[in-house]
């Protein structure tokens, strides 16, 4: 019994060594996967407007894939306390009194 105490520790350590190598690869997998995207697009397009579009697009895919962290709390903050939030709908300006607004019945 003593033994298993001993090795619960060592095997817990290589399960979390062994999904942070997963994560890692999967992270770079994912960065490698775009960037083959990119350049099979100006390959088969021959095109310097495709080669630009695909070129933006990556940056925005990495931009979000990098900060998705910020992005779930934020979505979560949004979530757990909604009055604190910024209203759906800020009317700019008030109509002067007696004014017709367009669309409102006679």
């Amino acid at each position: 019994m003593t033994k298993s105490q001993v090795l619960a520790g060592p095997l817990a350590d290589l399960g979390d060594s062994l999904i942070a190598t997963l994560t890692r690869w999967g992270s770079n997998g994912l960065e490698a996967a775009l960037v083959l995207i990119v350049v099979s697009t100006l390959v088969t397009r021959v095109s310097l407007k495709a080669g630009i579009g695909a070129l933006i697009g990556l940056v925005v895919a990495l931009g979000i894939y990098h900060s998705r962290f910020d992005l779930a709390d934020l979505f979560e903050d949004e979530v757990k306390n909604p009055a604190k939030s910024a209203p759906a709908f800020a009317p700019t300006h008030q109509p002067l009194p007696g004014a017709r607004v367009i669309g409102e019945d006679l």
